[in-house]
C-alpha cells in the first residue's frame, strides 16, 4: 500500500510545523533541510511555489500521495459549494482520519494501520480501506476481538473536545461520524484557497 515512509522530521522542517508527529524535533532544529542549513540564501518564493507548498502540506498532513490527492480535488470540484471547503470535508471524512479524530489512534499513520489490519468496522462490516469515505450517521467501532487486544486499546486517548463532528464512546469503543465539519471547526493550518488556485491554473 503506497504511503510516505521517509523521515518525518524533514517534512516538519520544510513547513516549519509539526504536521507529522509531536514536533519535538522542531524545538532542536527548525531550520529548513538542506546542505547549508540556516546560512543558505533563499529567494523569495513565487506565487506558484507558495501554492504548491500548501498543497504538499495538505498531502502530508492527511497522508495522501499525489494521485490520491488529485482525485480527491476532482471530486471536491464536482460537489456544490466552495471547492476548498469541500476538499477539507472530503479529507476529514476519510476513515483513517476519523479514527484519529475519535482518539482511537494517536496519529493518522497509526489509524491507517488499524484500518488496513482489519481492526475497524463501519456499520457492522469490516472495512480495511483507509480512504473509505464516511457519510453522516455512519457508526465506526473496533471489532470485538480488537476490543480485547490491549495493544490496540492501549492507544486510545481522550477525544479532542473541539472535534464536534465525531462522537466516541470510550466504554463501548463505538463512534459516530455525525456530520461533515464546517471549515472553521477543522484545526489544521491549511489555506485551501491556495490549493484551489493551483489546480485552477
Amino acid at each position: 500500500m503506497a504511503r510516505y515512509t521517509g523521515p518525518k522530521n524533514r517534512i516538519c522542517r520544510i513547513f516549519g510545523e509539526p504536521i507529522l508527529g509531536s514536533g519535538k524535533s522542531l524545538a532542536k532544529n527548525s531550520n529548513p533541510p538542506g546542505q547549508h542549513g540556516p546560512t543558505r540564501k533563499r529567494k523569495t518564493a513565487s506565487e506558484y511555489a507558495i501554492q504548491l507548498k500548501e498543497k504538499q502540506k495538505a498531502k502530508y498532513t492527511y497522508g495522501l500521495l499525489e494521485k490520491q490527492f488529485a482525485n480527491t480535488y476532482v471530486e471536491a470540484a464536482r460537489l456544490k459549494g466552495a471547492t476548498g471547503e469541500n476538499l477539507i470535508k472530503l479529507l476529514e471524512a476519510r476513515l483513517d482520519n476519523t479514527i484519529y479524530r475519535m482518539g482511537v489512534a494517536p496519529t493518522r499513520p497509526a489509524a491507517r494501520q488499524l484500518v488496513s489490519h482489519k481492526h475497524v468496522m463501519v456499520n457492522g462490516h469490516v472495512v480495511n480501506i483507509p480512504s473509505y469515505s464516511l457519510k453522516p450517521g455512519d457508526v465506526i467501532e473496533l471489532k470485538p476481538k480488537s476490543k480485547a487486544n490491549t495493544t490496540v486499546t492501549g492507544m486510545i486517548r481522550p477525544k479532542n473536545t473541539r472535534i464536534s463532528w465525531v462522537d466516541f464512546n470510550e466504554k463501548d469503543m463505538v463512534g459516530t461520524y455525525i456530520a461533515h465539519p464546517e471549515r472553521e471547526s477543522v484545526p489544521e493550518n491549511i489555506k485551501e484557497q491556495l490549493i484551489v488556485e493551483l489546480y485552477s491554473k
